[in-house]
């Protein structure tokens, strides 16, 4: 065997991975933006989720769009333009900004409020600006849960009138 003649096979095969250890182990650039920086248009207002549910509330719209144009049913309201909203001005304690604000977030019926659960209410609630804890104090998903099932009924017993 001679070992000068693959001394150099072995010194190239070790510069080889010497260089691809570095290409994948060397310390990424960290970016830290100050409070002066100026916010560019994608970083200021993230696009808020069409579903109110994340990833997997989106995964599961998208799944019953495709299954229900295989079986011809509506099983899915139409999103964005002409999307049937709610009134949220009928719950007490919701202005027309406060419905407004709701509506930016993606929250266009009573159904969507009122099937929030506690980490998704206190998401939306830090989202919410200066309505910050109104869903609490005035008990919005409450009083959503009873639109959303059309009982006026329990609602005005619980709330007053409409």
């Amino acid at each position: 065997m001679d070992f000068g003649g693959n001394l150099w096979l072995i010194v190239i095969a070790a510069i080889v991975v010497l260089i691809v250890a570095w290409l994948l182990l060397r310390p990424r650039q960290r970016i830290q933006l100050g409070d002066s920086t100026p916010l560019r248009p994608h970083m200021s207002n993230p696009r808020p989720e069409a579903e109110g549910r994340g990833l997997a509330g989106e995964a599961a719209a998208a799944t019953s769009d495709v299954a229900g144009e295989i079986i011809k049913a509506p099983v899915h309201q139409a999103l964005a333009g002409g999307e049937a909203r709610d009134e949220f001005t009928r719950i007490k304690g919701v202005g027309p900004k406060f419905a407004d604000a709701l509506h930016a977030l993606g929250y266009n019926r009573f159904e969507q409020l009122s099937r929030l659960t506690p980490e998704e209410l206190d998401r939306l609630d830090g989202q919410l600006g200066p309505f910050r804890g109104r869903l609490q104090r005035d008990r919005v998903i409450e009083q959503a849960d009873y639109l959303a099932r059309g009982d006026t009924d329990g609602f005005e017993s619980r709330f007053g009138k409409l």
